[in-house]
């Protein structure tokens, strides 16, 4: 499960002077301000602040979830912001994977059937998709709950689960928005020891928004956002 960077020596995200507003009636809200950000092949970066800091704007924007109103994002050597709404679509199916506080399962598949669900865009087989699928499910430890619902695991596992999901098709990029947000202290820390074997491990990129401190712990680096500027980074 390896992937090499596209820009061989270049950075593997490249934000520089980002801003972006959204509207609220009347108003317009600024939300990040010149926002520059470099992040490294094999990095673990942890985004923290208050709420409403701009953490998950900027997430979503690296991620090609949104658009920004001005500035460069430059993610595995594409500038996105250039992309139109397809292509920007396939350019996310091959190079993010996304983990959410919530986990965003289908309830009407089984865990098997939701990992296989981002490999449904690429030019496999079934066979070869239900081989990813266990592959990455074993990874995530949960090769015996393959059959299971998610109404059938625990918040833990469905999160285990949805990271399989993440990183069934070797993304480029991990991205995840407060992936413990909704789990108990224990079940909290096995996903946050999964992430950082993946990045030991796997070398994969990951980009996390957390507000808990025990979670930017296991991050190399963390970026604090305040009023929708970025900080100088510490660990």
């Amino acid at each position: 499960m390896t992937r090499s960077d596209p820009v061989v020596g270049k950075p593997l995200v490249s934000v520089e002077n980002i801003h972006k507003s959204y509207r609220r009636g009347s108003q317009s809200i600024s939300v990040l301000r010149g926002i520059d950000l470099s992040v490294g092949r094999g990095d673990f970066i942890a985004l923290m602040g208050p709420s409403g800091s701009g953490k998950t704007t900027l997430l979503n924007l690296i991620a090609g979830l949104d658009r920004p109103d001005q500035g460069s994002l430059i993610v595995a050597g594409t500038d996105i912001t250039q992309l139109g709404e397809l292509d920007l679509a396939r350019w996310r199916a091959i190079h993010i994977g996304f983990i959410f506080q919530f986990y965003n399962l289908l309830p009407v598949l089984t865990g098997l059937e939701n990992v296989e669900l981002p490999l449904l865009l690429r030019n496999l087989s079934r066979r070869e998709r239900r081989e990813h699928a266990m592959t990455a499910l074993e990874l995530v430890g949960l090769a015996d709950r393959v059959k299971h619902y998610p109404r059938e695991l625990s918040g833990g596992q469905q999160q285990r689960v949805a990271i399989a999901r993440a990183i069934v098709t070797d993304p480029t990029l991990v991205v995840a928005d407060e992936p413990t947000g909704d789990l108990d202290k224990n079940s909290a820390m096995e996903v946050l020891e999964l992430l950082e074997q993946l990045n030991r491990e796997f070398n994969k990129t990951i980009i996390m928004v957390t507000h808990d401190p025990r979670a930017a712990d296991k991050a190399r680096l963390i970026h604090h956002l305040d009023k929708g500027t970025l900080e100088s980074p510490g660990k």
